[in-house]
């Protein structure tokens, strides 16, 4: 007998059997796949999103929300997608239509997203890779303005902004003062954009088979460069004020709503929840394998990554703002020392305030003509930047400062490589799967082939990033493709696991892949607390969205202040194609066809486990 079973209709004391090979690729061994899921997991937003929210958001008291989050959200949905991918064997498309036929467009959007984001993800790369190459350069290229055309002074718009700002907006990404202006491509990013697409071919030529070996290198090594940035970065100044700046708590900060929704968004976004990644890992497991244990791993040695990383980024940041602090305090004190013809090193950064206090009281008027700059560490402190502003920018400017800064350099943006490497790793698995299995790719057609024409279909469509406002579609992409959809995916794979195939079924499926039962906490979070943890942040973050005008960051030279905010119209920043729509399209056609053929409840009851199997291997379960 060959079809669809119902659990419920099998003796329950019959001793379980492992299904026969079906001749998927395997990984080699669990540490393998558990690092594949952590690189995948563990991205560039663990490096300079986190810190940032910390930053802002009331420093260790952010802790508290982001890992209520964590618990509720975050491991139960983690949980549930090992778990599916497990059980089905199967991609995010097939994995889902066989839920439900109701539900395949679940798996279709989670397809869009991966192909959509890994557009923008790997051009982000392509910046890092040029940024890279000019680290070999003495001085680095963006530590010094450069001359004019007339080789008479230093380039104007250079040294009214930063030769950090310079460089980032002008040389790499040429950037156009609008996103109406679209530019031209710029050959250096083609380049760079073609040999990253390249490197992800040759990583991920075979799907697993050759991920499975790249990731030793690209997840383990960020984590060799974070130590050695941890350990050079504790013996800079200012390191001290900027771990103290970052994690005291300010507990009043948690009556704001956007600190929770920031936390939450962050657990989710993290994880890589939603994107049919971790069902893809997790199908070339053993069915007998214990998906919770690997799901509470993964959960928590992102956290902690978040955390490790946040200590070296803000000891950097802290040196960077102290560096700034004392190069304002001299710059005033020499001033006065000019001023007053006083004797030199009368003056220090130790007494500066002694002495402004002195002066003040004794010749206001002279010293107030002097016009000198406020200094305050704590605005320098206070500078907070998320994104690329904190990787092209800010880690840049303050790793000019350091000694040996080609060095530093280099180790930073290989390790930002790797780590979006990795967590590309993931997001092609989630279009290779499921391509891989829909019947419409024929089974003749090699791995090799299909991954290749992935890569190169996806250069020439992210050639669109590399054009003058490439940077601003990038900021758009982010925004809307990566964010809104995936929630939504999210809830419905609850709600489709828990209320469309049940609850009861499904924690009879896990019970027999990890030898024990669901217990409370499963139960109660996949019932309740995360699908309505999701809508509340899905209803948070809609009406946020439709509270504030939508505005980008703008590189005008024309403007006195270059980086100024532009309004976007909404109907630029709408997708021209939503992830979202497949639901309703895919829903649609399952209704058409199965009431046709008057089975319209099929694929709503089977069990999810039985279904790969033949009859015989589901009656000796």
């Amino acid at each position: 007998i060959q079809g669809y079973f119902i659990l419920e209709d099998l003796p329950m004391d019959m001793p379980p059997e492992v299904p026969k090979e079906d001749g998927r690729p395997k990984w080699d061994n669990k540490f393998q796949y558990i690092l594949s899921c952590i690189g995948f997991a563990v991205g560039l937003g663990n490096v300079w999103r986190f810190p940032y929210l910390c930053q802002i958001h009331g420093g260790g008291a952010f802790l508290i929300p982001y890992f209520i989050a964590l618990i509720f959200e975050g491991i139960p949905l983690l949980h549930l997608e090992l778990a599916l991918g497990q059980c089905l064997r199967k991609g995010s498309i097939n994995a889902w239509h066989t839920i439900s036929p109701y539900l395949g467009g679940v798996g279709v959007a989670s397809l869009m997203v991966s192909v959509l984001v890994s557009l923008y993800y790997n051009t982000i790369l392509t910046w890092v890779m040029w940024y890279f190459i000019n680290s070999f350069q003495e001085p680095l290229p963006w530590s010094v303005c450069p001359l004019n055309e007339n080789r008479t002074g230093l380039n104007e718009e250079c040294y009214e902004s930063t030769a950090v700002n310079y460089f980032w907006y002008r040389k790499t990404l040429n950037i156009t003062p609008d996103v109406t202006d679209s530019g031209t491509l710029q050959w250096w990013l083609v380049l760079c954009l073609a040999a990253c697409w390249a490197i992800v071919y040759l990583c991920t030529i075979r799907g697993i088979e050759t991920t499975g070996k790249a990731i030793y290198v690209t997840a383990i090594f960020p984590y060799l460069v974070l130590t050695i940035f941890l350990i050079h970065g504790l013996s800079l100044p200012g390191a001290t004020e900027g771990l103290v700046y970052l994690f005291t708590p300010n507990l009043n900060i948690l009556k704001n709503p956007r600190v929770w929704l920031d936390a939450a968004t962050q657990i989710f976004f993290s994880l890589s929840l939603a994107f049919g990644g971790l069902i893809a890992f997790s199908s070339y497991n053993p069915s007998k394998n214990d998906c919770e244990k690997d799901a509470v791993t993964v959960a928590i040695v992102n956290s902690i990554t978040s955390l490790y990383a946040s200590i070296p980024v803000f000891s950097v940041l802290g040196f960077k703002a102290i560096t700034g602090y004392w190069d304002c305090l001299d710059r005033n004190i020499i001033s006065v020392i000019n001023e007053y013809d006083l004797p030199e090193q009368s003056i220090t950064r130790q007494n500066y305030t002694d002495w402004i206090t002195f002066l003040n009281s004794s010749n206001p008027e002279k010293l107030t003509g002097l016009k000198l700059k406020s200094c305050d560490l704590q605005e320098f402190l206070d500078q907070s930047v998320s994104g690329s502003g904190l990787a092209f920018i800010v880690f840049t400017q303050a790793i000019i400062l350091m000694p040996g800064s080609q060095a530093w350099a280099i180790l930073f943006f290989v390790m930002l490589f790797s780590l979006g490497l990795s967590s590309m790793f993931g997001n092609i698995e989630g279009v290779f799967t499921p391509l891989l299995e829909l019947q419409v790719i024929s089974k003749s057609i090699p791995k090799e082939l299909l991954s290749g024409i992935i890569c190169l279909a996806s250069f020439f469509f992210a050639l669109c990033f590399t054009l003058g406002s490439g940077s601003y579609w990038i900021d758009i992409f982010d925004s809307y493709a990566g964010s809104l959809p995936l929630l939504v995916i999210a809830f419905f794979e609850v709600i489709g696991v828990v209320y469309v195939y049940k609850i009861k079924r499904f924690s009879k499926d896990v019970k027999w892949m990890t030898g024990r039962k669901l217990n409370l906490y499963w139960q109660i979070t996949w019932r309740f607390i995360s699908p309505l943890l999701l809508l509340i942040v899905f209803v948070a973050f809609v009406t946020l969205q439709i509270q504030k005008t939508p505005t980008y960051a703008a590189w005008n030279p024309k403007y006195v202040c270059f980086l100024i905010f532009a309004i976007l119209n909404r109907s630029e920043g709408c997708m021209f194609f939503s992830p979202t729509k497949s639901f309703k399209i895919t829903a649609l056609q399952s209704c058409i066809t199965n009431t046709r053929d008057g089975n319209i409840f099929k694929g709503s009851r089977e069990t999810l486990l039985l279904s790969t199997m033949t009859g015989k291997e589901a009656v000796a379960r």
